[in-house]
């Protein structure tokens, strides 16, 4: 008995990928962007409905290719129309993705990692630990599925009209793997997004922050959460490796070179901690003058953290005080607290695999085969 040969799941490869895909089969490579367009744009996933793609063709990708989407395994709905979905991760774990509809547009915030290896104090899915990073197909599966589940606006356009990584995990820990996605993301054969409609959220980490700026320059948003590195070291660790001023010079590099696009810094607010008029004062020095504007976020319980949301009349006046100082500020509203799908929130099931480790320069280890996601100060 002969082993059966294994196939090659085509979501989420790149255009590049993709092509040398039906090359090796020794298709021409033009093959790609209609695949393309029938997997993303037209979400067919048979390929003998592929219909302008000759029969010889689609024999080859039945019996070479498969499409494997993520398995949905629960559907949540908030009381504000937030909708916050739960995917299958294998092994008996989960991750989420929330969508968080709005007057002129519709976001979904995706998630790139099981879990999370940076260990923010205040964020539920650091809480948790690190499994593995999830794979490009478990990624844009994500985004896939919800654009066919939620029901199109009143123009005939898709729900989704922006999508940030925001959910669970480090992106620019999971590179190799959200690259493909970012790319599909823009890409006019796939969804066609435009790049400011597309968001990296990043805790910092620096070399990452400069690749991703020759690879895929989109927009990009950092948690900075503390405006001197004696606060940040104990909320955000990986602060340790990658200082407050070597992670703004590379924020200050990335705007550069997307025409002097804006940077937008997130700050989540926790009372007693990071809140005072000091702070704010602080963080209005670090980015004056620059590309930047700051989205304050009020912080959001989980079970076990010990911080407590800054009060509303604490965010007004932290708010007004950058702006005062030239900066533009502006605050996130809580939305989808009700399901948990709310910013910092989201936790999904995870079997965390990793011991953190800041001594020695990194964070995380290779804890699976397709992966390495040290992170290094070099």
């Amino acid at each position: 008995m002969t082993d059966a040969v294994k196939k090659t799941n085509l979501l989420g490869l790149s255009q590049g990928d993709l092509e040398q895909f039906l090359i090796a089969r020794n298709e021409r490579p033009f093959r790609a962007k209609q695949i393309m367009q029938w997997i993303y744009q037209r979400a067919v996933d048979d390929f003998d409905l592929m219909t302008d793609l000759s029969k010889s063709l689609r024999a080859e990708l039945q019996a070479s290719a498969e499409f494997v989407p993520p398995k949905v395994l629960q559907r949540f709905d908030s009381t504000d129309g937030c909708v916050k979905w739960l995917f299958s991760s294998g092994s008996g774990q989960a991750v989420e993705t929330v969508f968080i509809p709005e007057a002129d547009r519709g976001t979904l915030c995706i998630s790139s990692q099981v879990g999370c290896a940076l260990d923010c104090s205040f964020c539920a899915t650091g809480a948790q630990g690190f499994n593995r990073n999830l794979t490009s197909a478990e990624i844009i599966g994500q985004v896939r599925h919800a654009i066919a589940d939620l029901p199109r606006r009143g123009n005939g356009e898709a729900a989704i009209s922006n999508v940030v990584f925001m959910g669970m995990g480090e992106p620019l820990a999971n590179y190799r793997n959200v690259v493909p996605v970012l790319e599909l993301l823009v890409s006019d054969w796939a969804y066609g997004m435009s790049r400011r409609r597309v968001t990296v959220s990043t805790s910092g980490i620096v070399p990452h922050i400069n690749k991703l700026a020759d690879d895929c320059n989109v927009a990009l948003a950092v948690s900075l959460h503390a405006p001197s590195d004696e606060l940040r070291d104990q909320i955000v660790p990986i602060n340790k490796l990658h200082p407050i001023s070597t992670l703004l010079d590379a924020c200050w590099k990335y705007a550069e070179k997307r025409s002097n696009r804006f940077i937008t810094f997130e700050y989540v607010m926790l009372r007693g901690v990071n809140d005072s008029i000091a702070h704010a004062n602080q963080l209005a020095e670090l980015l004056k003058d620059k590309p930047a504007k700051v989205n304050l976020i009020p912080f959001n319980p989980f079970p076990g953290t010990e911080f407590k949301r800054s009060s509303a009349d604490t965010i007004r006046h932290f708010q007004s005080r950058l702006r005062e100082r030239g900066l533009v500020a502006t605050t996130r509203r809580t939305r989808g607290d009700d399901i948990d799908a709310a910013c910092g929130q989201l936790a999904g099931k995870v079997s965390d695999r990793v011991k953190k480790r800041l001594g020695d320069k990194s964070i995380g280890q290779k804890t699976t085969g397709d992966e390495d996601i040290r992170i290094s100060s070099a």
